[in-house]
């Protein structure tokens, strides 16, 4: 499965950017898409995910409120919605794709996912 991510770019604090994902190939019966992000110097941490089946939605902490899910479901497209931009939600943001449905609790780990996109670097600046 090869994910084709888009959107990332350069904003002020306070502003937006939409960033999207689909796989390139394949019919899937069922799958869970996320998006993680990596700052220099850091971790690669969790940001959002959504089971494909039920439109369900995870979100960390550090976003729920501001960031959004959304989906083209014809198309296997995931959307997130970055709303109210900060400078610390300046990274490389990675799509995340698998066709297991991890539990909850596993959803916000790299490991449950099998299939990484390129990445999209967001730039917020103060």
């Amino acid at each position: 499965v090869q994910l084709q991510a888009s959107g990332g770019g350069l904003v002020q604090a306070g502003g937006s950017l939409r960033l999207s994902c689909a796989p390139s190939t394949g019919t899937f019966s069922t799958f869970t898409m996320g998006w993680f992000r990596q700052a220099p110097g850091k971790e690669r941490e969790f940001v959002a995910a959504m089971r494909w089946s039920n439109g369900g939605t995870f979100y960390a902490a550090s976003v729920k409120g501001r960031f959004t899910l959304s989906r083209e479901y014809a198309k296997n497209t995931l959307y997130l919605q970055m709303n109210s931009l900060k400078p610390e939600d300046t990274a490389v943001y990675y799509c995340s794709f698998t066709e297991r449905s991890p539990i909850a609790s596993w959803l916000n780990s790299p490991g449950a996912y099998d299939y990484w996109g390129q990445g999209t670097l967001v730039t917020v600046s103060s």
